[in-house]
């Protein structure tokens, strides 16, 4: 994974932590919380899809295809982490 693809996961993966929290009010962990959520999820989704060669850019070279497909990827780990962890918070962590 190259210092871009892994910038743009981190990115990618904290704006769609605060996305999904602004749309589901109730999961949301505040700002800095989906931020972190989104940005671990984003650099998880992103090394996990280009591990399986899946949105993977070849060498040097520019794909835009590539490119929408690390945001995307990313974007959707960091939402899915962010759910992930206020379920375990509502479910687990409210029952201790």
């Amino acid at each position: 994974m190259s210092i871009i693809n892994l910038i743009i996961s981190l990115l990618s993966g904290a704006v769609g932590g605060n996305l999904a929290g602004a749309l589901l009010k109730e999961k949301s962990l505040g700002t800095l919380g989906n931020s972190l959520a989104g940005i671990f999820g984003g650099g998880i989704g992103g090394a996990v899809l280009q591990a399986l060669g899946l949105f993977a850019t070849s060498g040097d070279s520019f794909d835009p295809a590539a490119v929408f497909g690390n945001i995307a990827s990313s974007g959707a780990g960091g939402s899915l982490l962010l759910l992930i962890i206020s379920f375990i918070k509502k479910n687990v962590l409210a029952k201790s």
